[in-house]
C-alpha cells in the first residue's frame, strides 16, 4: 500500500505559520500522536502529531517554513503495511499449497503420528531463538537508571509534570520530569539516550537527589530486543503452523484458513487509506461540528478569537469542541501551558457541578488560610462588559505568586521607613567606577548595599534568624546569606550572594554581576537560590519614592530601596544639596519591634553614608 499523507491538522485561527523545529527524520518509525514538528505563531507554540504509526519515507517540510491547514508535512508508511503483503503472500501460498496438502493427506494419515526425528527442529529453533533474543538484549545494550542529580539543598521536591511516557524515544539531557520548590522550577534531563522502558515516579510524587526517575534502555538493545521477539514471533507462527500440518489430513491448508480470516480483517482496514486510522476514533469524527446531542447555545457561546489563540493540539480542540467547550477560558496545565484533554474534562467537570449546584466557586467553602477562612477568588466573565483578552502568568510568577501569598498571610508585616545619604558613597563609587571596569567588575550601589546589610546582620543577631516551626524559638545563623532580586523574562528570582560579611566590594560585585546574569539566562541552578538569610529588593532604577517588599519566609527582614533623589538638607548654617537614598525595612513583627527596626534602618544608613564605618 502507499505511504500515506500527514497533513497540517485544524490549527485554529492562524494561517502561514513558522515550522520553528522538526522533531523527526526521514527513516525514522513513528507512534500515532507523536509529534513531528514545533509550529509558533506570534502568541503560541504547538506540536503536530501524526495521524498513523509508521515509518516515514519522506519529509515534505523543513525549519522555517510556513504551513497552514492542509499542508502535507510528510508521508508515511503505514505498520500494518508489511504485514499486509506478507499476509497476502501467506494466503497466495495457501492456494497453491492446498491442493498438495489434500494430495498428500492419506499418506500422512497412513504415517500416523510417527515422525522422523528431524521434525521436531521447529521447536528446538523456536527454544534457539528465544535464547538468541535474551542474548541480543543482554549483549547490545544495557539498562540505565536515570536518578535525580544534585538538585541543591531541595529535599523532597514535588513533581509537578512528566514530559515523557513509556515506550519513548529520548536523547541525553532531554528533559523528562519538571520539579517546583518554593522558590524555583527546574527541569531534570535524562543521564542516556535510548528507549524508555520504565517510568519510577508520577506527578505529584516528592523526589530527592539519588532517586531513580526511569529506566532506559540504551541504543542498541532496544532493538536487539525488538528484532528478536520478531524473530520470535515468526519462529513460533511457522512451528505451530509446521505441527498443525503433521497432526491432521490437510492440516496446511485449514490451519492458514483460519488464520486468513483474522488477517484478512486486519489487512482490509489499511487498504482504506486513512480510513483505518479515522476509524478508532470515531466518536469525535465530526468534531469539528456541534453535534446532534449537543446544547448548541454552549456552542454559540465559544468566543471563536480566543478558542482559535488558545494554546492546544489539534485532537484537544477537536475534544473541546465535542464537549461545546471552549479553549479560551482553560488554563492549561501542560508543557508550557499546554491546554490537555485533561484540563478540558476538569474544566467540564466544574461547569456542570456549578449548573448542578447552583453555586458558583465564589459559594464554595473557603480554605484554611494560617488559621483564618479566606475567600477564593470570584469566577467572573469580564467579557459581558467589553473586549477582554487572556494571557496566562509566566510560570516562575504563578510559584512566586503562591510563595508571596503564604508570606503575606503567615507573617504580620510591619514596614519601617527611613532615607541615607549616599553623597560620598556615589562619589566614591564614581571615582573607582572606570578602575573596577578595567578589572571586570561593575560597580554599582547594590554591592555597597549588600556590604551594609551584612554589617547589619552580624550587628543584630535576631536579623539573621529564623523562627521555628512551632514559633516557639528563633534559630540564629553563624553565616551571612543574602537574596537579591532579579527582573528576568519569565519573573522575578532571587538569586543568593553567599558569605557576604566575608567578601570585599569587588567580590560581592562579581557575584552579583554573575547570578544576575545566569538569571535573565534562565541558567540559575536551584541550589543558587538557596539558604538566604535576608533579602534586598532594589527599584532604584526604575522610580518611586517607597514601598512595601514582602518578607521571604523564614526569613524576618526584606529591604526595600527606591530611586535616589538629590534633595537639599539643612547642615546647620545653610541648605546643602546631597543625594538621598530611601529605605524600607519590612520585619516579621513577631521577632523584631518597632525600636529594633528604628535602630537596623539608622545603622543601614550609618553604613552607607559614611562607609569608613564598615571597617570598624
Amino acid at each position: 500500500m502507499a505511504a500515506q499523507e500527514i497533513k497540517v491538522p485544524d490549527i485554529g485561527d492562524f494561517d502561514a505559520v513558522e515550522v520553528i523545529e522538526v522533531l523527526v527524520a526521514e527513516g525514522d518509525t513513528v507512534e500515532k500522536e507523536q509529534a513531528l514538528i514545533t509550529l509558533e505563531s506570534d502568541k503560541a507554540t504547538l506540536e503536530v502529531p501524526s495521524t498513523v504509526a509508521g515509518k516515514i519515507t519522506e519529509l515534505k517540510i523543513s525549519e522555517g517554513d510556513n504551513v497552514s491547514e492542509g499542508d502535507v508535512i510528510a508521508m508515511v508508511e503505514a505498520e500494518d503495511d508489511s504485514g499486509s503483503d506478507d499476509a497476502d503472500d501467506d494466503d497466495g501460498d495457501d492456494d497453491q499449497a492446498e491442493g498438495s496438502d489434500n494430495e498428500s493427506a492419506e499418506e500422512s494419515e497412513a504415517s500416523g503420528d510417527d515422525t522422523p526425528d528431524g521434525d521436531d527442529d521447529p521447536e528446538d529453533k523456536e527454544d534457539a531463538g528465544e535464547e538468541q533474543a535474551k542474548a541480543d538484549d543482554a549483549g547490545d545494550g544495557e539498562t540505565v537508571e536515570v536518578k535525580v542529580p544534585d538538585i541543591g539543598d531541595f529535599d523532597a521536591v514535588e513533581v509537578i509534570e512528566v514530559l515523557v511516557a513509556e515506550g519513548d524515544t529520548v536523547e541525553k539531557e532531554q528533559a523528562l520530569i519538571t520539579l517546583e520548590s518554593d522558590k524555583a522550577t527546574l527541569e531534570v534531563p535524562s543521564s542516556a539516550a535510548g528507549t524508555l522502558t520504565e517510568l519510577k515516579i508520577a506527578e505529584g510524587d516528592n523526589v530527592s537527589e539519588g532517586d531513580v526517575i526511569a529506566m532506559v534502555q540504551t541504543a542498541g538493545g532496544g532493538s536487539g530486543a525488538a528484532e528478536s521477539k520478531s524473530g520470535d514471533k515468526a519462529e513460533k507462527d511457522t512451528s505451530s503452523k509446521d505441527k498443525s500440518d503433521k497432526k491432521s489430513p490437510g492440516g496446511s491448508a485449514q490451519a492458514d484458513d483460519a488464520k486468513a480470516t483474522p488477517d484478512e480483517g486486519k489487512k482490509k482496514q489499511p487498504d482504506s487509506g486513512t480510513a483505518s486510522q479515522d476509524d478508532k476514533p470515531a466518536p469525535r469524527a465530526d468534531a469539528g461540528k456541534p453535534s446532534e446531542g449537543l446544547d448548541k447555545s454552549k456552542i454559540q457561546s465559544v468566543d471563536e478569537d480566543r478558542f482559535g489563540k488558545a494554546h492546544a493540539s489539534p485532537s484537544v480542540r477537536k475534544f473541546a469542541r465535542e464537549l461545546g467547550a471552549d479553549l479560551g477560558k482553560i488554563e492549561g496545565s501542560g508543557r508550557k501551558g499546554r491546554i490537555t484533554e485533561e484540563d478540558v474534562q476538569s474544566y467540564v467537570k466544574g461547569a456542570l457541578e456549578q449548573v448542578q449546584s447552583g453555586k458558583s466557586k465564589a459559594g464554595a467553602a473557603a480554605p484554611a488560610g494560617g488559621g483564618g477562612g479566606v475567600p477564593t477568588q470570584p469566577d467572573i466573565d469580564f467579557s459581558q462588559f467589553g473586549e477582554v483578552e487572556i494571557t496566562e502568568l509566566a510560570r516562575i510568577r504563578k510559584i512566586s505568586a503562591k510563595a508571596v501569598h503564604k508570606n503575606w498571610l503567615l507573617i504580620p508585616h510591619v514596614t519601617q521607613f527611613d532615607t541615607a545619604d549616599i553623597t560620598e558613597m556615589e562619589a566614591f563609587r564614581q571615582a573607582n567606577k572606570e578602575k573596577a571596569k578595567a578589572d571586570g567588575v561593575k560597580l554599582t550601589p547594590l554591592a555597597f548595599l549588600l556590604k551594609a546589610s551584612a554589617a547589619a546582620l552580624k550587628a543584630f543577631p535576631d536579623l539573621n534568624s529564623s523562627l521555628t516551626a512551632d514559633g516557639a524559638s528563633l534559630v540564629h545563623k553563624k553565616y551571612v546569606n543574602i537574596a537579591v532580586a532579579v527582573d528576568t523574562p519569565g519573573g522575578l528570582l532571587m538569586p543568593v550572594i553567599k558569605d557576604v560579611d566575608k567578601k570585599g566590594i569587588y567580590e560581592i560585585a562579581r557575584d552579583l554581576d554573575d547570578v544576575s546574569a545566569r538569571a535573565r539566562d534562565g541558567k540559575i541552578k536551584g541550589s543558587d537560590m538557596q539558604g538566604a538569610c535576608f533579602s534586598i529588593s532594589s527599584l532604584g532604577g526604575v522610580g518611586g519614592t517607597a514601598f512595601t517588599p514582602i518578607v521571604n519566609s523564614p526569613e524576618v527582614g526584606i529591604l526595600g530601596v527606591s530611586k535616589h533623589t538629590m534633595q537639599p538638607v539643612w547642615n546647620g548654617s545653610e541648605f546643602e544639596p546631597r543625594l538621598i537614598l530611601p529605605l524600607s525595612f519590612s520585619y516579621d513583627h513577631r521577632v523584631i519591634d518597632g525600636a529594633k527596626a528604628a535602630r537596623i534602618t539608622g545603622f543601614i544608613s550609618e553604613k552607607l553614608s559614611d562607609l569608613r564605618t564598615l571597617l570598624l
